[in-house]
């Protein structure tokens, strides 16, 4: 479903240095984005069809692929690799890639999903990732993701404001301001109707959700399918300066590399020339519970694609190892602003402020790859782009998370940076950003994927 206000999906114009308003077109274009993408199954989707728009060809992985020149896109489950092969490249030229993700915190429905008490109809459902528990409370929320028949034929769903989980009055009670506790199980259960369980099927509902197909809940032998709010993504503040929207973290990345792929072979951009390196969008899917999956980023999907690309440019073993290191990965992920009302929180001489410009996420112990050839290279992009950026370090008391990064670094050995948009809430259901910072990143991003690193 598209949220009011935010009409688009057809991409944008970047141009070649970031002005107030190509920001503001781009963050409407996110915005589209986002609510074309409830789930990392519609997210894939939604960019594929724009690709198809852009001119990309759809391969398949059971099927052999044609070497040569020019761009492509797989989509495996939840993931999306999409690249550019330049003419001219051959069998040591180098991958500029822009990893990204697709999942976001939430919670998925649980087999035996239709429940009840009390004349309430209600969902079970287990926690996905690290949601921020209490942000889920009293919103209009869908069900959204696949169903899989058992022919193995896949239907994408997503009912529309469905469910919600309600809060306990302060009269019942009466300390909860002074500390809300929410248990997992007994407290994260939704509610979707009234009725007895016994007499309704939660499968019927997403089934009746599935567009243009007459789906046979009995025909159903297998699902994936999450929670994703329906409020409308917004922009406000005193001058229009912020952004608010569910699953920023990381559709933020995963909508900038898209729209600097296509940027990059439009004719009105120059395209890629003699020289460039292969331009790669990987787009995986579950890194909020650690990438270990066929679709995710320890899995081997990129690898798999790279291996692909150069084998139909007719390289040897040797020669694809000589591509991958000429190579090099921006992980590219939301990071952390500054809070106003934490600042103890965060380091005391590395604040980053929502548009200040993309952060260059730092850590010691690696939980961020980068190190000083990565930091040297994102700033002679965004210096060449026009672009402002922030060092991200955490408090040394407050370990940070990872991302794809470190994961690709070592399981490829290609040279990688980590960076991305600033965000407070960061896994709320509701997230804020800057409406500066996700055009900036998608300026700098299509500058790398046209310059060989």
């Amino acid at each position: 479903m598209r949220a009011a206000g935010f009409a688009g999906g057809r991409g944008v114009r970047l141009g070649t240095m970031p002005s107030p308003t190509a920001a503001a077109e781009h963050i409407q274009d996110l915005g589209a984005y986002v609510s074309a993408s409830p789930s990392s199954f519609h997210a894939v989707r939604e960019a594929a069809r724009r690709l198809d728009e852009a001119g990309f060809t759809a391969l398949d992985e059971l099927l052999p692929w044609d070497g040569g020149s020019g761009s492509f896109y797989i989509i495996r489950d939840g993931a999306l690799i999409a690249w550019v092969v330049p003419e001219g490249a051959g069998p040591t030229t180098g991958f500029n890639i822009l990893g990204a993700h697709t999942d976001s915190p939430s919670f998925k429905l649980k087999p035996k999903a239709t429940t009840g008490a009390f004349g309430w109809l209600q969902a079970g459902v287990e926690v996905y990732g690290g949601p921020l528990l209490n942000s889920w409370l009293d919103r209009e929320l869908q069900l959204a993701g696949r169903l899989v028949m058992l022919d193995g034929t896949e239907h994408l769903t997503a009912t529309g404001p469905l469910l919600r989980f309600p809060q306990l009055a302060i009269h019942l009670d009466r300390a909860v301001n002074d500390g809300l506790t929410l248990d997992k199980q007994r407290h994260m259960n939704p509610v979707w109707g009234l009725g007895a369980a016994a007499d309704f099927d939660l499968l019927e509902v997403l089934a009746s959700h599935v567009p243009g197909a007459s789906v046979d809940t009995a025909r159903i032998g297998g699902y994936d399918v999450v929670i994703a709010d329906t409020q409308a993504p917004a922009v406000f503040g005193v001058n229009g300066e912020f952004f608010a929207s569910g699953r920023l973290d990381n559709l933020s990345a995963t909508h900038a590399g898209l729209a600097a792929l296509i940027a990059s072979v439009s004719p009105a951009e120059g395209g890629t020339g003699a020289g460039a390196p292969i331009a790669v969008l990987a787009a995986f899917d579950h890194e909020e519970i650690g990438s270990n999956s066929r679709s995710g980023a320890c899995g081997p999907i990129l690898e798999d694609v790279l291996v692909r690309i150069s084998d139909g440019l007719g390289a040897t073993v040797s020669q694809r190892r000589q591509a991958l290191a000429a190579s090099f990965c921006v992980s590219a992920d939301a990071g952390h602003a500054v809070h106003p009302n934490y600042a103890e929180r965060h380091d005391p001489a590395n604040q980053p402020v929502l548009n200040g410009g993309p952060l260059l996420k730092i850590n010691a112990n690696q939980r961020y790859a980068t190190d000083a050839p990565g930091a040297a290279l994102w700033a002679r992009l965004c210096e060449a782009a026009g672009v402002p950026y922030q060092e991200f370090v955490s408090n040394n008391v407050m370990p940070c998370g990872s991302t794809i990064g470190p994961l690709t670094a070592t399981r490829l050995g290609i040279r990688t940076v980590d960076v991305g948009v600033p965000l407070l809430s960061m896994h709320s259901a509701r997230e804020l950003c800057g409406v500066e910072d996700p055009h900036r990143l998608a300026v700098v991003t299509e500058l790398f994927f046209r310059t060989a690193a």
